[in-house]
C-alpha cells in the first residue's frame, strides 16, 4: 500500500504544458521526519536474536522515510538536501524502485539528462510494471526530442491493468505530439483518454484549442464549458473563451470572459492580447 502511494506521488510531478507540474507533498509527517533524522546511511544490521525479515523490514522503513522526505526536499527546491535523502533511501534498500524513479526526476530537473536516463531506466528495470516510472521517463524523452521513443513510454504506462489513472499518460502522449506539430495524433490520444475518463482536464482543454484552431467552434465550446465544469478559470481558458465567442457572435459572453480576465489576470500575457484586440476594434 506504501508502494502505491509513492507511484501515485511521483505520476504528478512533472506535466507538461496544460498538465503543469503539481505539487507533490507539501510537508512530511513529523514521525516520517524522526524517523528520518534516525536514518544513518551506514546502516547497521540489527543485533542477533533479530529475524532477517525483521532487518529488511527496517531497511524498507528507512528507504521510504528517506524517500519521502527527498521528495518534500525537492519539491520546496532544495536539491542537495533531496539528493541526500535520496542517497540514503537507495542505500538502505537498493532494489526499491520509486527511489530511482525520484532520482531520475530530480536529474532532470537538475539538466543532468544522462544520470536522469540512467535512474529511469533502472527503476523500470528493477519493476516493469511502475506505471509512475514509466510516465515520468516518457515525459523525459519528449522533452529532450524522443518522441517514439515517449509516447512508447506512456502507452506502455497506460496498458498497465493495475494502472488506475491511465488516461493522465495517454494525455500526455497527446501533449507530446501536439508539442511535436503532431496534431491529427495529438487529437487521437486526448479522445482516448477523453473515453477512459471524460473529465480528464488537460485532455479537454487541449481538445478546445484544437478545435478552435481547425474552425469548429461549436465543439470547442462545449470542451471549454465541460473543462469548466470541474476547473476554474485560468488566463488561457478566458482568452480562449473570448475567442470562441467572438466566432461564435455572442457578445455577451464575450463582455463576461472579457471582464473576468481583466480583473483577475491583468498582469497576464492574454490580458494584453486583450488590450491589443480591442484597440484594432
Amino acid at each position: 500500500m506504501r508502494y502505491f502511494r509513492l507511484t501515485l506521488i511521483l505520476v504528478y510531478i512533472l506535466q507538461l504544458a496544460a498538465c503543469s507540474p503539481m505539487a507533490v507533498m507539501g510537508m512530511v509527517g513529523s514521525t516520517v521526519v524522526r524517523s528520518v533524522a534516525n536514518a544513518d546511511e551506514n546502516y547497521t544490521p540489527s543485533p542477533a536474536g533479530i529475524t532477517r525479515s525483521s532487518q529488511s523490514y527496517d531497511r524498507q522503513a528507512i528507504a521510504e522515510a528517506n524517500l519521502n522526505l527527498g521528495i518534500a526536499y525537492m519539491q520546496q527546491g532544495h536539491y542537495q538536501l533531496a539528493l541526500d535523502k535520496l542517497n540514503r533511501a537507495r542505500i538502505a534498500q537498493p532494489s526499491y524502485a520509486p527511489t530511482y524513479n525520484t532520482l531520475g526526476v530530480l536529474y532532470q530537473r537538475l539538466g543532468e539528462n544522462a544520470e536522469a536516463e540512467k535512474y529511469y531506466q533502472h527503476a523500470i528495470k528493477l519493476d516493469p510494471m511502475d506505471s509512475a516510472a514509466l510516465n515520468n521517463y516518457g515525459q523525459f524523452l519528449c522533452q529532450i526530442g524522443r518522441f517514439d521513443q515517449a509516447v512508447e513510454a506512456f502507452m506502455e504506462s497506460a496498458s498497465n491493468p493495475l494502472y488506475q489513472t491511465p488516461e493522465i499518460a495517454i494525455t500526455n502522449a497527446g501533449t507530446c505530439a501536439l508539442n511535436n506539430d503532431r496534431q491529427d495524433l495529438a487529437e487521437e490520444y486526448f479522445k482516448q483518454a477523453l473515453d477512459r475518463n471524460p473529465r480528464v482536464a488537460p485532455a479537454l482543454f487541449q481538445m478546445a484549442e484544437l478545435s478552435y484552431n481547425r474552425g469548429d467552434y461549436l465543439p470547442a465550446r462545449g470542451f471549454l464549458q465541460r473543462y469548466l465544469d470541474d476547473n476554474k478559470h485560468t488566463s488561457r481558458s478566458l482568452w480562449l473563451g473570448i475567442r470562441i465567442e467572438q466566432e461564435l457572435g455572442d457578445k455577451n459572453a464575450v463582455s463576461s470572459y472579457a471582464l473576468l480576465l481583466r480583473n483577475r489576470f491583468s498582469d497576464s500575457k492574454e490580458a494584453e492580447f486583450l488590450k491589443q484586440t480591442e484597440a484594432r476594434n
